[in-house]
């Protein structure tokens, strides 16, 4: 894991996540393999994500006799900003099978350009979760700024950010508004471009998952 030269951010650097990526970014990959691809780079993510959840001993039984074992303690859930972060769910769920999955929708005023929600639904009580915010794009940053304000207001105490591509624009406006909740991501990009684009990048993760272009 390395941690790249920008404060809250967290660059997970790992051979099969570098390949899985350059994948990912081509633009002859297919909207089936690209949703696949977006899974198993979430999924590999995971490891280092949940590295620091609590456990508890538990009793297990096994063929020969009874040992001690370890078990995640603490509620965990999910919530994707619609609808890029939805293909980032099934990789994470296949690891964690209780997480359960909030929803957050969300689309960009074209006058006022800022972030306008529609929907908001979330496991209940929110201080009772940790929870892993999933955004595929770290763009400028507004969606995901306005949508952990969303769950801070709902009670949300222990969140964190989970996007693939990050561009230095969004971390640095993410963090300074909220500095204490950590960014993971797999690869820290150049730049935005003039439209708001991320480059290299991925182009517009949602069309590419849903094959919508």
């Amino acid at each position: 894991m390395h941690t790249a030269p920008r404060r809250g951010l967290t660059v997970i650097d790992h051979p099969l996540i570098r390949h899985k990526l350059a994948l990912l970014r081509d633009v002859g990959t297919s909207s089936r393999d690209f949703k696949q691809l977006v899974g198993e780079i979430a999924a590999l993510m995971t490891y280092e994500v949940t590295r620091d959840l609590p456990t508890e001993a538990v009793e297990v039984v096994t063929p020969l006799e009874t040992t001690i074992g370890e078990r995640i303690s603490g509620k965990i859930a999910l919530v994707p900003i619609l609808r890029a972060g939805l293909g980032m769910v099934d990789g994470i769920v296949q690891l964690i099978p209780n997480a359960r999955v909030g929803h957050i929708g969300m689309y960009r005023d074209h006058v006022t350009l800022q972030p306008v929600s529609y929907y908001f639904k979330v496991p209940t009580p929110a201080s009772d979760h940790r929870f892993f915010l999933l955004d595929p794009m770290l763009a400028t940053g507004g969606s995901a700024i306005a949508a952990a304000a969303e769950l801070r207001l709902a009670g949300a105490k222990d969140l964190a950010l989970l996007c693939l591509v990050a561009a230095p624009e969004g971390v640095a406006a993410f963090t300074a508004a909220h500095a204490d909740i950590p960014i993971y991501a797999a690869a820290y990009d150049r730049e935005l471009n003039s439209l708001g684009y991320i480059l290299p990048g991925l182009g517009d993760a949602g069309d590419r998952l849903f094959g919508t272009k």
